[in-house]
């Protein structure tokens, strides 16, 4: 991947101001590029994965507690990167311990930076198909219910809030191109 750094902000220094389980917050202090000087807050994350299950005409999405927003999502499956995890592998991992599905058949969709104004996450999106089920094996800490929807289910709950994650909407468009001209 090409990096393009017009207009790039030099990092005069850096201050750690936490490091969690997941995420870690720091404050650089940068050179713009008219010589001025500014500050950014930035969230460092692992990255993640998220799948698009598709069983015949439906999606495989999950249902969970969502801490930050105190309320319940639907959402596809979705998980950080472990230290050192091929996104592949982590995709994989994800569809099998939330949904008990597994698949050979999955591909990179696209990856995507979730908040680059002040975070450097990145999904990186598979579809899967041609699932075969297993025996879900969620987090010890993940409480979660699975459920087939039709796309028609996928675009009311939109409407309704259920599902109001970038990365679920995104996989619903992606799955509603999909099915229109077979390819994403």
């Amino acid at each position: 991947m090409t990096l393009h750094k017009k207009f790039e902000e030099k990092t005069i220094k850096t201050e750690s101001i936490f490091k969690g389980k997941i995420i870690s917050l720091q404050v650089d202090h940068v050179l713009l590029p008219n010589g001025e000087s500014a500050t950014r807050e930035i969230v460092k994350h692992p990255g993640a994965v998220a799948v698009i299950p598709l069983l015949g005409d439906k999606m495989i999405v999950v249902e969970q507690y969502r801490k930050p927003l105190e309320k319940s999502q639907v959402e596809i499956p979705a998980g950080k990167l472990d230290a050192g995890e091929e996104p592949l592998k982590a995709a994989l991992r994800e569809l099998e311990e939330e949904t008990g599905f597994r698949t050979e058949n999955i591909r990179l969709v696209s990856s995507f930076y979730t908040s680059p104004g002040f975070a450097d996450e990145i999904i990186h999106l598979y579809i899967a198909e041609d699932l075969v089920k297993g025996e879900a094996n969620p987090d010890e800490d993940e409480f979660l219910e699975c459920e087939a929807i039709t796309l028609e289910q996928a675009q009311h709950y939109i409407r309704e809030g259920r599902i109001s994650d970038a990365k679920t909407i995104m996989a619903v468009y992606a799955w509603q191109l999909y099915l229109l001209t077979g390819q994403i």
